[in-house]
């Protein structure tokens, strides 16, 4: 075995690159992984829209039994401004029993994972029933237009034959009601960016005008903050109630019950405060305001406010349907704008790897239970997804009781254990040599 075969030596190394998007600078991250991959053998390519920001594809040939399967996965990470951080967030050390860094768990820990597998399966001699690609992939934490946005569009072809696809977010420990899950994500919301125009008059600052545009923006404001849009059921959300149904008892079990009504769940979520905040967005279209803009003078009272909203939709919903919940929560005088829309890739769900990789977990932790997952955020997945492929989120990690893995991803301390990282290397492997067979 090399070094970099050990995932957590591979994983300390890609974190030693500040690959920060903005600006992203992915180039000398790509480049490394490039040697290292071509050094043993495998077979690469670099494809770049700007050559500081490349994307890396190897390809690892199999004997035909079964179609292509991508593994891809980003080395851009998001910024470390204003965090204060225990070690240096560039540094790869690892500390009682973690290694601490920036793209540590988001997601250079899945890239290390899927290298370092790709790496074992050639030394082993055996090719995969399938061919295996593994793509390293710039700019996804900005939205992919270096990456794997602009591969789709462009290098099509490089994804000719690929059916199937591991990237993240899965695999990792959900911990509920005493019992240990595993979600595997097989579906992802669907982006869509909204501008809410709120409007009053204008005048001198000297003379205050109440219940104008500013007054106006508080009570928006609050409404989105206090009101919700109705829960809905998909069929990713359903399966994965009744998946941990059958694995539970007690008050879990009653929770449970109440979710898949919707009227007893809307209730439960408007009442439960932190303790549902995760699963929340899998039941809702969500909107969150972001940014403001109104008002260019200080001695002037403005008459215009732009409100821009993070919206994510459920799949099977349109536009539409969506201005139309949010136009019901701020009232019929508020005008808004679709900025963005990312349509849906697939209309139909192809669950037929799910039980593959659900049975590779089931043999590493006998005690978890796998089941299917709705990313409640929008991933590179939803690109590939256009050329007719089924992605899945698949980079496990097993986590210590009482670590949050949603609350450490983007913030200070960012970190990831060293077992768990070798245990989710060791599950692609599995699901690597156990493809199509």
């Amino acid at each position: 075995m090399t070094i970099y075969e050990n995932p957590a030596h591979l994983l300390q190394e890609l974190i030693r690159f500040d690959t920060t998007n903005p600006p992203g600078n992915e180039a000398p991250c790509i480049a490394f992984l490039d040697d290292l991959l071509t050094a043993a053998g495998i077979e690469t390519a670099v494809l770049a829209k700007d050559p500081a920001r490349p994307n890396l594809l190897a390809r690892l040939p199999g004997d035909g039994r079964a179609p292509g399967l991508l593994l891809q996965g980003h080395v851009d990470v998001v910024t470390t401004a204003d965090q204060n951080w225990a070690h240096p967030p560039f540094a790869g050390l690892i500390e009682d029993g973690y290694i601490w860094g920036r793209g540590a768990l988001d997601m250079k820990s899945g890239v290390a994972m899927m290298a370092a597998a790709l790496l074992r399966l050639k030394a082993g001699g055996i090719p995969p029933a399938g061919d295996i690609t593994f793509c390293a992939l710039a700019d996804e934490e900005a939205g992919g237009d270096y990456g794997a946005g602009w591969l789709v569009t462009e290098h099509a072809e490089q994804f000719a034959g690929i059916r199937y696809a591991l990237g993240e977010f899965g695999g990792f420990t959900l911990r509920l009601g005493g019992e240990t899950y595993y979600p595997i994500q097989v579906a992802e919301k669907l982006q869509c960016r909204l501008r809410l125009t709120i409007k009053g008059p204008a005048g001198h600052g000297s003379q205050p005008i109440r219940g104008g545009a500013m007054a106006r923006l508080g009570q928006v404001l609050t409404d989105l903050d206090r009101k919700r849009p109705p829960v809905h059921f998909t069929p990713v959300t359903s399966m994965m109630l009744d998946s941990i149904a059958a694995h539970s008892g007690g008050s879990t079990a009653v929770l449970l019950r109440q979710l898949t009504r919707p009227r007893l769940a809307a209730a439960l979520f408007n009442s439960s405060g932190e303790r549902l905040r995760t699963l929340e967005p899998l039941f809702r279209n969500t909107i969150s305001p972001t940014i403001v803009r109104g008002g260019e003078k200080i001695n002037v009272i403005p008459g215009k406010i732009a409100l821009d909203c993070d919206g994510r939709m459920l799949p099977g919903f349109h536009p539409a349907q969506f201005v139309a919940e949010v136009q019901e929560i701020v009232g019929p005088d508020i005008q808004i704008e679709v900025l963005h829309f990312d349509p849906p890739a697939r209309d139909a769900l192809d669950m037929s790897q799910f039980e593959l990789l659900a049975g590779v977990l089931r043999e590493l932790d006998p005690a978890g239970t796998p089941i299917p997952y709705m990313l409640p955020a929008v991933s590179d997945a939803r690109f590939f997804a256009r050329l007719g492929i089924q992605p899945y989120g698949f980079v496990p990690l097993k986590l210590p009781e009482g670590f949050d893995f949603m609350s450490t991803i983007h913030a200070a301390d960012e970190r990831v254990p060293v077992a768990a990282v070798e245990f989710g290397a060791e599950a692609v492997f599995r699901a690597l040599q156990r493809y199509g067979r």
